[in-house]
């Protein structure tokens, strides 16, 4: 990271390999199922890769996506808690997993991670990271 905000090319390096890692890491566990991939773009800018698995021993259906997306004003609730950057052009990159196991007994698992850029001509870029991550538990009855 620098005065001039992130490395952008850098996080998104690292974020194609974390999809990849994790698409190889879910293989792992499927004899015969792999991943179909889409890839897409965005018309306002930027765009991603789509990965589904379905129909395998293990996981019922599994999805690990990597997006990339540029816009010319940032989204209202990404400013809401700050309206100073409202109007920003942006770009937003991360991945996000969401994984449904066949076992009832495993939990569903949704992830995310974020990283957004706010840029203006008149001043350096306001970045941040964001996500989550949480288990639900399927409903045995």
């Amino acid at each position: 990271m620098t005065e001039q905000g992130p490395d952008v090319a850098a996080v998104k390096a690292y974020m194609l390999g974390l999809q990849d890692a994790l698409c190889a890491a879910f293989e792992g566990f499927e004899p015969a199922q792999r991943f179909r991939e889409d890839a897409w773009t965005r018309p306002e800018g930027g765009g991603g890769r789509t990965r589904v698995l379905s129909g395998g021993e293990c996981f019922e259906q599994a999805g690990v996506n990597f997006s990339h997306v540029q816009g010319d004003a940032l989204p209202a609730a990404a400013s809401a808690r700050r309206p100073e950057l409202a109007g920003r052009r942006f770009e937003a990159l991360g991945v996000s997993l969401v994984v449904h196991p066949l076992n009832p007994f495993v939990p569903t698992t949704h992830m995310n991670v974020r990283l957004f850029v706010a840029h203006a001509e008149d001043a350096s870029p306001v970045w941040w990271f964001g996500g989550g991550f949480d288990l639900d538990r399927k409903s045995t009855r």
